[in-house]
């Protein structure tokens, strides 16, 4: 039988869980921190980044494990940064084609990558809380 958490009346996860959890995060955090510190945007290095490509697969096949445990709403929180962020490249990308759209381009690409390292710093310290993520 599994252990609830009194507050939230979710089931416990296992502490490798956890741990699993904190290195997807450190991987999406390596790939978004490498855009910093390279001539790419963060939101072109968070999707090409091979830390953030192997944490996203790392969130779905174990997002089963996390079913049910405050953990789940981390994972889903991480696969929709993922898929939002590569949304937003998408639509950069297509204004990139034009002219006059360059500049709204790159608005977008920098407002994203900020939008993805909040969003990779509000889940870990949550998840450093062990609190769930807002759905």
């Amino acid at each position: 039988m599994a252990d609830y958490d009194s507050k939230t009346q979710l089931a416990l996860p296992a502490d490798n869980l956890i741990t699993l959890t904190h290195v997807v995060y450190a991987l999406h955090a390596f790939s978004a921190i490498t855009g910093l510190t390279t001539a790419a945007f963060i939101v072109t290095a968070f999707l090409t980044g091979w830390p953030s490509i192997i944490a996203v697969i790392i969130n779905y096949v174990k997002r089963g494990d996390a079913r049910g445990t405050f953990l789940d709403s981390h994972f889903s929180w991480q696969i929709r940064t993922f898929w939002w962020a590569l949304l937003w490249a998408l639509i950069a990308g297509l204004l990139i084609v034009t002219v006059i759209g360059i500049p709204l381009a790159w608005i977008i690409a920098v407002g994203a990558g900020i939008w993805v390292l909040y969003r990779i710093v509000r889940g870990w310290l949550a998840l450093l809380s062990r609190k769930p993520m807002p759905m």
